[in-house]
């Protein structure tokens, strides 16, 4: 039987053989390793309860996450997985390939946008969001996953960041922050959820050891998850229409109101 850990060390040190250009790249690689694809796996068990209550007719994945599907579970139609840029793969047969500072979608034209760990590794993750903000019909959604760093994912990033390595090297933004953005762009936090806490560590025997910290953390230390999803409804402002109001006013002055005068009355001579 092959022993996982040492798999690891062998794929480390492949990937350390590599040049990578980019930091989604370089991510992408390491979700292929056995915690990035029980990261994988655990994101899909919280995606399995959040994308089938989602409906619409059209569903857009912004950024690819290795070789998985994560829209599996909606029960959408219309599917696609837009890679960015620099996603690894992105030849003339890649398929849609976009920027995710200016996607190629008309304005108000999709229903559900899922964001997998894209904000994290964006120059400008204000402009992807007002972007996923214009493409969103009114009432439309956006799945977000991001990793927490008011955690133990958090604490390791803090000591390995200088490696310069996804997902150490990416920007974690808090929750609290991305409710801020959201709502500068008018969206209503409809559902967020922590999980992830076990320590990223590398040994895949250890990390099974360490299964029952997801239940117990859930119910002990909520806050402290290593991911977290959220999911967010654009909301449409009604506005009250000019020509009613203008309708209203002239219904008054027909009925006998008297409507007040700047003139000075003529005096009788």
């Amino acid at each position: 039987m092959n022993n996982p850990d040492q798999a690891d060390s062998v794929s480390n040190q492949a990937d350390a053989s590599m040049v990578t250009t980019t930091a989604r790249q370089s991510l992408n690689l390491w979700l292929e390793r056995s915690l990035g694809r029980d990261l994988i796996e655990l994101e899909q068990s919280h995606l399995v309860r959040v994308l089938p209550n989602l409906f619409g007719y059209h569903l857009v994945q912004l950024g690819a996450v290795g070789t998985d599907d994560l829209l599996e579970a909606s029960r959408i139609q219309h599917k696609v997985v837009a890679r960015l840029e620099d996603d690894p793969g992105c030849g003339p047969a890649a398929g849609l390939v976009c920027s995710a500072g200016s996607l190629p979608f008309a304005a108000d034209s999709l229903d559900v946008v899922v964001l997998p760990h894209v904000l994290e590794f964006s120059s400008n993750p204000h402009k992807v969001l007002r972007e996923v903000e214009r493409v969103l019909i009114g009432e439309g959604h956006l799945v977000l996953l991001g990793f927490n760093p008011w955690s133990l994912w958090g604490l390791w990033r803090l000591f390995l960041s200088w490696r310069d390595e996804p997902p150490w090297c990416g920007h974690f933004y808090g929750l609290s922050r991305i409710r801020d953005w959201l709502s500068l762009l008018d969206f209503e936090l409809v559902r967020a959820e922590r999980f992830g806490y076990r320590p990223p560590i590398a040994g895949q025997r250890l990390r099974n050891r360490l299964k029952h910290l997801e239940p117990l953390g859930r119910h002990l230390w909520p806050w402290l998850g290593g991911v977290y999803l959220l999911v967010a409804k654009k909301r449409v402002i009604a506005l009250t229409p000019l020509k009613m109001r203008w309708r209203a006013r002239r219904s008054m002055i027909s009925a006998g109101v008297a409507e007040p005068s700047a003139r000075k009355p003529v005096s009788a001579t």
